[in-house]
């Protein structure tokens, strides 16, 4: 638990406050101001600091939207200990409907950033210096790509106890063991002491209700096992997954996938096809692990080598 007194970019947040903060962080071409969003929601009695982010790859709306709901629903105001919600990190594309910054970055691969250089690396610094300090541990939200859509799902170092222990009291359908990837937000967090649990599902640019309803029921189950609100919520059993592999095209052609997202799926079955446009060629797409479907592309047409299935075991 954090001492009493807590401040984020140079307000200090008292007990029993909330707050709508702006940091600046730098203008557009035409001069206009962008700033980041930052909710603060302290309640009087001390308990955890949780740290809620959405939106760090701009065209992942998702993780917004439940995060807007949240507050919205006045939700995150705790009985107990602190919310803090970062809605929309990546304001500069979600204005584009770009996963990227205006300079080509990826927001999360550029962590922890510095106070000089690129956009993204000017980012990452204030999120590891002004808010990673001041919180136990959190949850980013995310999605899959252009046209490739995830089953909502927790990844977490499940390795690590504590990761392991806040992962399944979210309660999501399934829980997934991940390895940190270099210079994202959530393996700088972990050398700051702090658990970054990352919520997936949905697809980029698309708002799916299942995905968006799963996300804020993460949020308060998690809330309510650390004792920081009660919302009634019945404890769930997640499907944990222990390891993660993609099935990827043998040929370019149409894609007909047969199957759908959460669905299981056993060894030799056959859960989609790669056909050529004249009708001469069908490679027929066989599963090569028993395991859930956690994630589909739903391009239409495919080349050699992309990825069509994400399979966990």
């Amino acid at each position: 638990m954090k001492a009493l007194s807590v401040k984020i970019n140079g307000v200090n947040i008292a007990p029993g406050s909330s707050h709508r903060l702006a940091i600046a962080i730098a203008r557009l071409p035409s001069q206009t101001l962008i700033d980041l969003p930052i909710y603060v929601y302290r309640a009087k009695k001390p308990g955890p600091h949780i740290l809620l982010t959405a939106g760090i790859h701009g065209d992942e709306i998702n993780g917004v939207a439940s995060l807007r709901q949240l507050i919205a629903e006045k939700a995150l105001l705790p009985d107990c200990g602190m919310v803090v919600a970062i809605p929309l990190v990546n304001v500069y594309g979600f204005i584009q409907n770009s996963r990227y910054l205006p300079d080509g970055k990826d927001l999360n691969r550029s962590f922890p950033g510095g106070k000089t250089g690129s956009l993204a690396r000017q980012i990452a610094h204030i999120l590891m210096t002004e808010v990673i300090p001041v919180v136990d541990f959190g949850i980013d939200f995310h999605t899959g790509g252009n046209q490739l859509s995830n089953y909502p799902h927790v990844r977490a170092m499940l390795s690590e106890t504590s990761n392991k222990d806040l992962s399944l009291a979210m309660g999501a359908p399934f829980v997934a063991n991940s390895e940190f990837i270099d210079k994202s937000f959530r393996k700088e967090a972990w050398k700051k002491g702090r658990n970054i649990l990352v919520f997936e599902g949905g697809e980029s640019q698309r708002i799916d209700p299942l995905t968006v309803a799963e996300g804020t029921q993460c949020v308060k189950r998690l809330m309510q096992h650390l004792g920081m609100k009660s919302f009634n919520l019945p404890v769930r059993q997640s499907v944990v997954l222990t390891d993660l592999t993609w099935l990827r095209a043998k040929i370019s052609g149409v894609f007909l996938n047969k199957v759908s997202l959460g669905e299981s799926v056993v060894k030799g079955q056959v859960i989609g096809e790669v056909v050529d446009p004249y009708g001469e060629t069908t490679w027929q797409i066989k599963s090569t692990q028993k395991g859930y479907l956690i994630g589909i592309n739903h391009a239409a047409v495919v080349n050699a080598g992309d990825a069509l299935y994400h399979i966990g075991i």
